[in-house]
């Protein structure tokens, strides 16, 4: 039986509603927010999902079904699995963000790479030099080649470091296909192809402490390009789906239902694990093809999920205009907040392989999440506070380009 601290958890989705639409504008029927993929938007976006994306990850430490039942906490069970529909929007506004640009602003990619890349590595890899200390106070034992490969960041001693190096990847070959072919559409097949072998690499490559580590680094990165279609066909698409808005929003909410009971079949009957840690995998072409589809089938069904998530996502910005004091500061610091909480989701949550590595566990569900959201948001205002003279002189750098 729960008493009433426990069930404090629960606010969190009243919460989390309220952050999204307070201060929001409602378009009524035959209105729409013209601004619905803006900048400012697009930035309201990810503060909302970097929250999403902490929400995920605090799940996965209190209520995940592989846990210890003994140190099982429910009340965030329905994040469990979302970490990769938040990420696939903020794979698509990516691609949807570096298009518009690109064909909006004057000579975009003189100083891309200093302007855009560098800053988001660089942080990345600030953030990962501080989980190192981190990691030791928490009973991690590390020799000397661990700690090298940590610094240079062939193993990730921030779990979330994975999605700087996959957008800086991603934004590096766009700076490349479109600096070096002229034709638009030839460029955004190019970077389609690139998406889709780096996808297929990840299917090959069993889970590991290296890059490519598991399937979060590659179930959501087809909306990189897609986003990229959607943007240079904006008003074609947008003028489409205003005309059938309710038809569409029916649709996609339908879908979400079946298309989340697909995933789950899929995960269960197939799998990413299917023949995890057998090293005749590797020895033997027949049974490394019959793990590779396997993943693949596991991996259609949540490309499918993804892309329709990000779809209903749209749609309702179609309608809603968002904006508040609370959205416009997470986006602020969207970046470093995604890079740091996990942090202190370690710190405080239950880890399922070994409890001492947490520093002093919550266990009270509700209380860990003040406490990881308060510590994240403060390392996160240091970090950007200690990056500031970088992005300057990036932004200064990349304008010289």
């Amino acid at each position: 039986m729960k008493n009433i601290a426990d069930c404090l958890v629960y606010l969190t989705y009243p919460l989390l509603f309220a952050m999204w639409f307070i201060g929001s504008k409602w378009h009524g029927r035959r209105k729409f927010n013209e601004e619905f993929m803006s900048a400012g938007q697009a930035k309201y976006m990810q503060g909302l999902l970097a929250v999403c994306i902490f929400l995920h990850h605090a799940a996965q430490k209190t209520c995940a079904p592989w846990h210890d039942p003994l140190y099982t906490e429910h009340g965030l069970d329905i994040f469990i699995n979302m970490g990769y529909l938040f990420v696939a929007i903020f794979f698509f506004i990516s691609g949807f963000g570096l298009y518009k640009s690109y064909e909006t602003k004057e000579n975009y990619l003189k100083g891309f790479v200093v302007r855009r890349i560098l800053p988001v590595c660089l942080t990345a890899a600030v953030v990962g030099w501080i989980f190192i200390p981190v990691r030791m106070a928490m009973g991690e034992k590390l020799d000397p080649f661990r700690t090298i490969v940590y610094i240079i960041g062939l193993k990730l001693a921030n779990p979330n470091g994975w999605y700087p190096i996959t957008i800086c990847l991603f934004y590096l070959m766009f700076y490349l296909c479109f600096r070096l072919i002229k034709n638009k559409n030839r460029a955004i097949a190019a970077i389609t192809v690139f998406i889709f072998i780096y996808t297929l690499i990840g299917t090959i490559v069993p889970h590991n402490d290296w890059w490519l580590q598991g399937e979060w680094w590659y179930n959501s990165v087809h909306l990189f390009w897609i986003g990229m279609i959607f943007a240079k066909n904006e008003k074609k698409v947008t003028d489409h789906l205003k005309r059938h808005y309710v038809r569409y929003m029916i649709i996609g909410v339908v879908l979400m239902l079946v298309l989340a009971v697909l995933v789950a079949i899929c995960s269960g009957m197939f799998s990413y694990y299917y023949m995890e840690g057998v090293p005749q995998v590797y020895q033997k072409p027949e049974l490394l093809a019959q793990v590779v589809g396997r993943r693949w089938v596991t991996l259609l069904s949540e490309m499918l999920c993804s892309l329709n998530f990000t779809f209903v996502f749209v749609m309702i910005n179609l309608k809603v205009k968002i904006g508040n004091p609370v959205l416009k500061f997470m986006s602020w610091i969207s970046l470093e907040f995604y890079l740091v909480h996990g942090m202190f989701v370690e710190m405080f949550g239950f880890d399922w392989l070994d409890v001492r590595k947490s520093v002093y566990y919550i266990r009270n569900v509700a209380l860990y999440e003040v406490v990881v959201l308060i510590s994240g948001i403060a390392a996160a205002l240091l970090i950007k506070l200690l990056m500031k003279p970088v992005r300057l002189l990036t932004c200064k750098a990349g304008r010289k380009g």
